[in-house]
């Protein structure tokens, strides 16, 4: 009887080296959740978006063989560190300086988040090969629109925490997802991410314009495809 090689060499490919780079990104994060410093750790989430969003780019231009789905596998390993802990870190890590009176009702809706990311991501894991686009919000989406809300400069823990519940309840529904392929809100988006990763200061009085645009766009795609029959 052939054994199967287990050697890590024959598994992981560049794409995957990528993925990783997204989970690290989630856990300094969260890092800098636990430190209280959620600007930075809203940073990091979306500079996990970015890498999320070219491993599989990566895996095609490499023409990435994954019989054994080692790559999917650990892509949605990463992404329930990058878009399912952080961002309950970080709501719960706010609560607990600026709302402690709502540390418990904030903790559960934070587990209700990674819960919620598991099913998605499991979900996905086994029907991604029978199923086209997306069934339900992807869950990148939660770290996106805590990210900037944070950054927009607009950020309130109730509207917070009932966000994180809809979008929770989105990605376990059966709805499904188109991607996200208006080219000009794209480039738009890119742009505006771009801008709050580098610290460039687009500002109308205490309002981050760049964060406040991703986060009206992240709602926006949310609900038209949520309420859409």
């Amino acid at each position: 009887m052939s054994l199967m090689n287990t050697k890590m060499q024959s598994f992981i490919g560049l794409s995957d080296l990528v993925s990783l780079m997204n989970m690290s990104c989630g856990f300094l994060s969260i890092v800098m959740s636990i430190n209280h410093d959620l600007y930075f750790a809203s940073v990091f989430m979306i500079l996990s978006l970015l890498f999320d969003s070219i491993d599989g780019w990566v895996a095609r231009k490499t023409n990435r063989q994954d019989e054994y789905e080692f790559g999917k596998n650990i892509d949605s390993l990463s992404d329930i560190v990058s878009f399912g802990v952080s961002p309950a870190v970080f709501l719960y890590s706010f609560s607990m300086v600026n709302a402690p009176y709502l540390e418990i009702p904030t903790a559960l809706v934070s587990l209700f988040i990674i819960i919620c990311g598991i099913l998605r991501l499991t979900r996905y894991n086994v029907t991604s090969n029978n199923v086209e686009g997306f069934i339900g919000f992807p869950i990148p989406g939660i770290a996106i629109i805590m990210a900037s809300f944070y950054i927009s400069g607009l950020f309130n823990i109730y509207i917070a925490l009932i966000l994180a519940i809809i979008v929770s309840i989105a990605m376990i529904c059966n709805r499904p997802y188109e991607k996200f392929n208006n080219l000009y809100l794209l480039i738009l988006n890119c742009i505006c991410l771009l801008c709050i990763i580098l610290q460039i200061p687009l500002y109308i009085g205490f309002v981050n314009v760049a964060g406040l645009i991703v986060l009206l766009t992240s709602i926006v795609y949310l609900f038209i495809n949520l309420t859409r029959r």
